[in-house]
């Protein structure tokens, strides 16, 4: 058995307990709404309204970011409106299914993305991320209509729903974290 020096083992818990503080707490809320589930979260960023808008709207390189995804890229652009095409696999537990979309993104610079499903798994979906500027730096609100296409996620409902949104809002501050520390 390796003994380490009291000094040592309470350094590591000071410097364990120092990085979940730095880490944004993501708050989801989902209600079930007939066949679709309504999700409002939120996640205050501790950097500026641009960098969590670059990756917030870092389309093409969201699949080095977010860990279900394995493809992602604009195949269109018109002024404010892209269209992405997203493939992946969404997993709860011991439990996976596959997923793709295509939707239409519509950018309001540093305040909204909003977007809906044009075709993909899920049966329905829309978006609305607002940003803002907050003392910490930025209030990212998530609001969302997801109508579910597969049967993973109709069966687990709103916990799977929950998992999803905190798993990619999570990703998402710490790619925010990543770069401000670049």
């Amino acid at each position: 058995m390796i003994k380490l020096p009291r000094f040592a083992v309470c350094l590591a818990l000071v410097v364990s307990c120092a990085a979940f503080a730095d880490k944004p707490e993501v708050v989801v809320g989902v209600e079930k709404s007939g066949d679709a589930f309504v999700v409002d979260a939120r996640v205050d960023l501790p950097v500026p309204v641009r960098l969590a808008w670059d990756v917030l709207t870092d389309f093409d390189g969201m699949a080095s970011i977010l860990s279900n995804l394995q493809s992602s890229r604009i195949v269109r652009r018109e002024g404010n409106t892209l269209y992405v095409k997203q493939q992946g696999t969404a997993t709860f537990g011991i439990f996976s299914y596959s997923f793709d979309s295509i939707r239409e993104i519509r950018l309001e610079p540093m305040q909204h993305i909003i977007a809906r499903q044009l075709t993909g798994t899920a049966s329905s979906f829309a978006s609305d991320t607002a940003l803002s500027a907050s003392a910490h730096g930025t209030l990212v609100h998530y609001h969302a209509e997801i109508a579910p296409g597969s049967t993973l996620a109709r069966l687990f409902g709103a916990p799977f729903v929950r998992h999803e949104v905190e798993e990619q809002l999570g990703a998402m501050a710490a790619e925010t974290a990543r770069r401000q520390a670049l």
